[in-house]
């Protein structure tokens, strides 16, 4: 057993320090944004389906914000069978910069979102310097645009890109939502995903900013338009376009999700719809994730309360390294620290989620979302 914590504390000591400090949260929008001499025209697209809920606060807040350049506002309707698209006429209150398409059909091959996208696309033909896909449930402040669009020009950025605060209200929410934003960052260290230098790209899909430019010199839509994890892989194909394209990714207090989860079966279907598509729908990385993550999340309590003497001090070692990498986001979502002693559990529930979608996959259910199973992956 003292092998098996000395593993274990190896591990958390290789996540701590050797995986970009990504449990420190220190990328985000919190630095003020300056003001430009010229502020470029924006396109914002905003796939909608049975969003009724949510759509005309959305829409109210995206038309309400103090950017000083042109705006334009796209929602795309995508075969709602609700009243999302008279609701998001009415709260435009007649604002010209709003206009709705109606979705068809999706073709095979295709992801609804990222079909939804390419009709809002050819319907705006927009020629403006930006394009900023944002979903249906994320509220923006006042000032979100200007702050992106500022950030995107002083920096450089093709791609900037801001993970909205997800709700974090309910009991089910308070337990596994910090987690989520944990683990994420985790899988996609954020300080890698911006490093131009290295290969990982990642990108938060309810807030997205494009340089428009750079998007269709990457393909556009079509190109990923099979992609169950279409964030991640549009921020992938825009920074390999060329050496050196810096993109940008960092948490925000400023783009808020709407999306409730009262109860665990919303986030258990949130994270199954593209848990077993990260793995590549491959077994045998199934396996070795669910092994990896016994190791570094069950074995130090086990080892804790059950181990030998040595093996329990390395087991607490690592619990409680585990632990403390978790107080800073769950201080960002102002929930108590005590919270990270229970993340093993926590872990476990989401390797059950894994689970659970690669399971659906092989009953032909794989990346369902809103009724709608996604599209067969790729052969091999």
């Amino acid at each position: 057993m003292i092998w098996l914590g000395a593993a274990a504390l190896l591990a958390w000591l290789v996540l701590l320090l050797g995986r970009g400090m990504f449990w420190l949260c220190r990328e985000n929008d919190a630095q003020a944004a300056p003001d430009l001499l010229h502020w470029p025209d924006v396109t914002i697209l905003v796939p909608a389906r049975d969003e009724a809920e949510t759509i005309a606060t959305v829409v109210q807040a995206l038309l309400a914000q103090d950017y000083p350049g042109g705006l334009a506002l796209w929602v795309v309707d995508d075969r709602s069978g609700d009243d999302t698209a008279a609701l998001a006429r009415a709260a435009a209150g007649g604002d010209a910069r709003l206009q709705v398409v109606t979705g068809r059909d999706r073709p095979p091959g295709w992801t609804g979102k990222l079909w939804a996208l390419q009709q809002g696309l050819a319907a705006a033909n927009p020629t403006t310097t930006y394009l900023l896909f944002t979903d249906a449930d994320i509220h923006h402040a006042p000032d979100s645009l200007r702050r992106l669009v500022a950030r995107a020009e002083t920096g450089g950025y093709a791609l900037t890109s801001l993970m909205a605060k997800l709700r974090c209200e309910s009991r089910a929410e308070r337990w596994f939502i910090p987690a989520f934003i944990y683990f994420f960052q985790m899988l996609y260290p954020f300080r890698w995903a911006n490093d131009p230098a290295r290969r990982m790209a990642a990108a938060a899909g309810g807030c997205v900013l494009l340089r428009r430019a750079d998007f269709e010199a990457a393909g556009g839509v079509a190109a990923i338009r099979g992609a169950m994890i279409d964030d991640c892989t549009l921020a992938a194909a825009i920074k390999r376009q060329r050496p050196g394209t810096r993109i940008w990714l960092g948490l925000t207090e400023r783009v808020v999700s709407l999306r409730a989860c009262p109860s665990i079966e919303p986030i258990r279907r949130m994270v199954a719809r593209t848990a077993y598509a990260q793995l590549r729908y491959s077994p045998a990385l199934l396996l070795g994730m669910l092994l990896a993550l016994t190791l570094v999340f069950l074995v130090p309590p086990a080892l804790t309360w059950w181990g030998s003497f040595w093996a329990r001090l390395l087991g607490l070692a690592a619990w409680l390294g585990m632990a403390l990498s978790f107080v800073p986001v769950l201080s960002f979502y102002r929930l108590p620290v005590w919270r990270g002693v229970a993340l093993p559990v926590v872990a476990m529930f989401y390797m059950l989620f894994t689970l659970d979608s690669a399971i659906a996959q092989h009953r032909g259910q794989g990346g369902m979302w809103k009724g709608e199973a996604g599209p067969a992956p790729p052969p091999g």
